[in-house]
């Protein structure tokens, strides 16, 4: 491959690192989580945070709004939130004599579904188009979201009272599902020293704007995949949708994201090109909600399915060095 397919991809590995950093010092102790967070930002997909309340899945989302300078908008998920809450709606303006439309609240940069579950089907569909296409159709008009857009939807594994499961084409838009966890009990201490007077988050201060991000995520997607890496992910992909423990595998679609993530990964790493470790990295996390275990259901499913993943990533051969020059 000649040297010049390869981009430079120093600026988006010098982006990662500063919104790395300076999450962390809001997020303590949660480097790996920080990473895959700005993985998907960079990537341009969106993220599914679960965990029970109280693990900072909020203050993630804007720390890392405030991290990058965009706007932020926050929907707190319940029953009685409408389709229209979200995407906005077609009003008529007497003064005016026409209609006008009325922005809903995912115009915005990055957008904070709280506690998604809680809501309807019918309001959980209504972000279908804007997570997958970047715009909303209201009444037969196509309104365009600005760049980059990011949804962060939370919801509580453990309490399904009044809750509405995600259906898997709502799972499928999010690039990632990752979990915060626990503190370990010395990052548990600092954040308490930390956050006894006032939030480090409420004087965080952007280390790069929007623009600067929208570049990164174009520069990712340059970033080059061979044949020998495709075929990788490809392998994986129908290792899934053979296996006896699953009853769907991994789309078409889940590959693609797959390679997205992957590239992105690279890009972080300061590489122009994809390696099968950059796959392996975001493997877990990209496609753990995508496959639908036979027995398994709830919080075991999911164990079960990153278990089946790990030995499909032991069972399926990866690339050899001379393949991937």
């Amino acid at each position: 491959m000649a040297q010049q397919e390869r981009p430079d991809v120093t600026p988006v590995r010098e982006l990662g690192e500063k919104l790395i950093q300076n999450i962390e010092t809001v997020i303590m102790g949660k480097q790996e989580i920080i990473r895959k967070a700005v993985i998907c930002l960079l990537a341009g997909g969106h993220i599914l945070l679960e965990d029970i309340p109280g693990t900072g899945k909020t203050t993630l989302a804007k720390a890392i709004a405030r991290s990058v300078g965009c706007s932020f908008g926050r929907v707190q998920f319940t029953p009685d939130l409408l389709p229209s809450d979200l995407t906005g709606v077609s009003f008529y303006n007497q003064k005016e004599q026409r209609f006008e439309f009325k922005p809903g609240a995912v115009f915005t940069n990055i957008l904070l579904a709280d506690e998604i579950n809680r809501a309807t089907p019918r309001t959980q569909s209504s972000l279908l188009e804007c997570m997958e296409e970047r715009q909303v159709s209201v009444d037969g008009v196509t309104h365009r979201l600005e760049e980059p857009f990011l949804v962060m939807a939370t919801q509580n594994p453990i309490e399904i009272q009044g809750t509405f499961p995600l259906p898997e084409a709502q799972l499928d838009r999010f690039l990632m599902r990752l979990s915060m966890g626990y503190p370990a009990a010395e990052d548990e201490k600092r954040m308490l020293l930390g956050f006894s007077a006032s939030s480090p988050l409420d004087t965080l201060k952007p280390v790069a704007q929007a623009e600067e991000v929208i570049r990164a995520q174009r520069l990712c997607r340059e970033v080059f995949a061979g044949e020998a890496v495709c075929g990788y992910i490809v392998a994986i992909a129908e290792a899934s949708r053979t296996d006896e423990g699953l009853r769907y595998g991994a789309s078409p679609r889940a590959s693609l994201a797959l390679l997205h993530a992957a590239q992105a990964h690279a890009a972080l790493e300061g590489r122009g090109y994809v390696l099968p470790d950059d796959v392996k990295a975001v493997c877990a996390d990209v496609l753990c909600h995508r496959v639908l275990c036979r027995a398994a259901r709830g919080a075991q499913a999911k164990t079960e399915a990153l278990e089946i993943l790990r030995q499909i990533l032991v069972r399926v051969p990866a690339p050899t060095e001379d393949s991937l020059r």
